[in-house]
């Protein structure tokens, strides 16, 4: 992956963040200031009390109740998005139209149409736009890259993933509103996992699926279903429960010589099975789960290294996700949010 060294030789990436909400709390926010060479100089909210707060708590100079203003302070270098999805394509493309990088929080948008106007924007602005799917730089996924790189399991012949949780007994987060998020519950989490397997496996082909919404008291979809082909030849199936009574998380990957496994929001043991036996790999998260995603990019920046999530590889993931959602809202390529009385899928509530 090419390194865009945007502030070849410079000491330090100066970092701004607009919506420091609980994402950046602990997330996200502490490892702008604790990566190496990077600094968070400003943030925004737009409750300026909320702002100023966060910024006393955590010990940031500077504080705005205005995205434009943070954007245009010539102290930040960099602009860190952590809105929810339906302003990241706003936000992006006043961050490229200011001449500065951004890092932009996952999903890239509400569908793979904002993600094209992103991405074209920062092409013809020659910037870098980082997205941030952290799931790739984890030391625990960074492992499991490892052993698939190096044969552990042979050659990788089918994948399997299932998600389940009880989201529909906990009422209506923003997160299943529509307009603000772009799906239900799938493109906040689904997202992850979708991601790493393109990171793990290469690009997604023969993506074929749907979605419906059978137990929850929103219109969004609570249950979503897909098949794929990995590059390697490999089919996969994963699925996605947002309506069950029970809780559950686990991808396994399988091969020719062996299996890994692991859950995707836990922190429990990689699972290698092979013929010479299991074998437990504890490999724990840090602290702030996103510093060694932040880290990526401030080195990516700065010509020392490569962040592995880009504008071009969080599109691929969308437009994924936009082909098993198409069938549920009439089209994907709109403003579907907008005409939720044309949703073929849609539960009236």
């Amino acid at each position: 992956m090419p390194v865009s060294g945007h502030f070849l030789g410079r000491k330090s990436i100066r970092w701004g963040i607009i919506g420091c909400g609980d994402v950046t709390e602990v997330k996200s926010g502490p490892g702008f200031r604790k990566a190496d060479r990077s600094e968070l100089v400003a943030v925004m909210r737009r409750t300026g009390a909320l702002a100023e707060d966060y910024a006393r708590r955590h010990g940031v100079p500077r504080w705005y109740d205005s995205a434009e203003a943070l954007i245009a302070d010539p102290g930040v270098d960099a602009v860190y998005v952590a809105t929810p999805p339906n302003s990241h394509c706003d936000y992006a493309l006043a961050v490229a139209a200011a001449g500065k990088p951004a890092l932009v929080e996952k999903p890239m948008a509400r569908n793979a149409s904002e993600c094209d106007r992103m991405v074209g924007a920062f092409a013809r602005a020659g910037l870098p736009l980082f997205v941030a799917y952290y799931y790739r730089s984890l030391p625990c996924y960074v492992r499991v890259a490892e052993l698939l790189r190096d044969g552990a399991v042979g050659t990788v012949t089918g994948v399997s993933y299932r998600m389940a949780e009880p989201h529909h007994r906990r009422g209506r987060p923003w997160r299943v509103d529509v307009a603000t998020a772009g799906s239900g519950h799938f493109l906040d989490v689904g997202s992850h996992a979708l991601d790493l397997l393109d990171h793990l496996l290469g690009p997604l082909a023969d993506v074929a699926g749907g979605a419906a919404n059978l137990a929850s008291d929103y219109e969004a979809e609570d249950t979503v279903a897909l098949t794929f082909r990995a590059p390697s030849g490999a089919l996969g199936s994963m699925i996605w429960n947002f309506a069950s009574a029970v809780h559950d998380d686990m991808m396994q990957i399988v091969g020719t010589e062996g299996e890994i496994s692991f859950p995707m929001y836990t922190q429990r043991p990689l699972m290698l099975r092979t013929e010479a036996g299991t074998r437990e790999i504890h490999v724990p998260f840090p602290e702030h789960v996103a510093q060694p995603f932040i880290q990526s990019a401030v080195d990516d920046l700065l010509g020392l290294g490569s962040c592995p999530s880009t504008g071009e590889s969080a599109r691929r993931t969308s437009r994924v996700m936009d082909q098993v959602l198409d069938a549920y809202y009439g089209g994907r390529e709109d403003g579907f949010w907008a005409r939720p009385e044309t949703w073929p899928g849609r539960r009236r509530v």
